[in-house]
């Protein structure tokens, strides 16, 4: 499978695994840091969205890129295919099931967090979640971008035969 060959496909990566690192571990702690906790909260959900807005089009279009313009045999079996496929599983996932939640959770509250009660118990259960996923979704885009000055080739899982001319 061929990928990440155009200088677009790596445009469209960096943008978003940058966008990833930049916000989820530098503006989202400063944030936190400078402005009062339910503000900072609100603004830092408001960028994660915005964050995964740019997964759903970069990455949509590196997959539309890889599945339906790549038409070389063995594409599937590409290593950066999945990781494409499961950094956007991830995303989406983020994005409409445990956001939304969290969301609710803060809405209901009120902003006024009781310690240790059952609501504030399950708002961090789902934000543990949310912050695992992002923690696998940045590590998943550093290894697609460092281990992929192009997808494919010898960094296939079985690449095939007609993929290795000599």
């Amino acid at each position: 499978m061929a990928g990440l060959r155009t200088p677009l496909e790596r445009i469209l990566i960096t943008f978003w695994v940058g966008a990833i690192w930049v916000v989820g571990y530098v503006v989202a702690p400063t944030l936190f840091a400078m402005l009062e906790r339910s503000v900072a909260g609100d603004v830092a959900g408001r960028l994660f969205s915005y964050v995964s807005m740019i997964g759903f089009i970069c990455g949509g279009l590196l997959l539309f890129f890889a599945l339906l313009l790549d038409r070389r045999p063995g594409w599937l079996r590409s290593w950066n295919i999945w990781i494409l496929a499961a950094m956007l599983t991830i995303t989406i996932f983020s994005e409409y099931v445990v956001s939304p939640q969290l969301a609710e959770l803060r809405h209901v509250a009120g902003g006024e967090w009781v310690h240790n009660t059952p609501l504030q118990r399950r708002f961090a259960k789902l934000h543990g979640v949310s912050g695992t996923l992002f923690v696998v979704n940045s590590l998943l885009g550093l290894v697609l971008l460092v281990g992929s000055g192009r997808f494919g080739g010898e960094h296939d899982l079985k690449p095939h035969p007609r993929d290795n001319k000599t």
